[in-house]
């Protein structure tokens, strides 16, 4: 069986509900290696482009609001990159199905998500869907040089400088 990566993002209520652990213990349970991990914000822009395929939506909006924490007054998110066989299904198995309600119990939606009145799935985490959706998120939330493993074809450019914040 061929390795694949799959992206993972704890979202803004799994952040403020204290629910990493608990999730990676659940992911760990895939033995996949992980190559990529970091915590930040989410800008509105880097959103919509997550998001892109659901344009049009009724959701939409609010599934902006809710990956860049409006809906709980937290913007950060966990980012992680899952390497192994397997590993797009073997995530979304732990991760459970996307409606919290049709997720079974002991799966991480299942135990952790809610759907509020306005119908949005809080699911707590996102797991790429298919190898092109890993490949295509993987690259909008990570530069190359943050992942341990070269899972894509990448090039080195010269960067012209700009402004960048700096430790005092």
């Amino acid at each position: 069986m061929k390795n694949e990566a799959t992206l993972v993002i704890i979202k803004p209520d799994g952040l403020k509900k204290s629910l990493t652990g608990n999730i990676l213990s659940r992911l760990s349970e895939t033995k996949l290696k992980i190559i990529g991990a970091k915590i930040m914000k989410v800008e509105i822009d880097l959103a919509h482009k997550h998001y892109a395929h659901l344009k049009g939506k009724p959701f939409y909006l609010e599934l902006i609001d809710y990956i860049t924490g409006k809906k709980h007054g937290e913007n950060r998110v966990m980012l992680l990159i899952y390497w192994g066989p397997n590993a797009i299904d073997k995530v979304r198995q732990i991760a459970g199905a996307t409606n919290p309600e049709e997720a079974e119990p002991i799966s991480i939606r299942g135990a952790y998500g809610r759907i509020l009145t306005s119908g949005l799935f809080e699911n707590v985490i996102h797991a790429s869907s298919d190898l092109s959706e890993a490949e295509r998120e993987i690259k909008l939330w990570f530069e190359p040089d943050e992942i341990a493993y070269d899972l894509y074809p990448a090039k080195e450019t010269v960067v012209k400088e700009g402004k960048k914040r700096i430790w005092r």
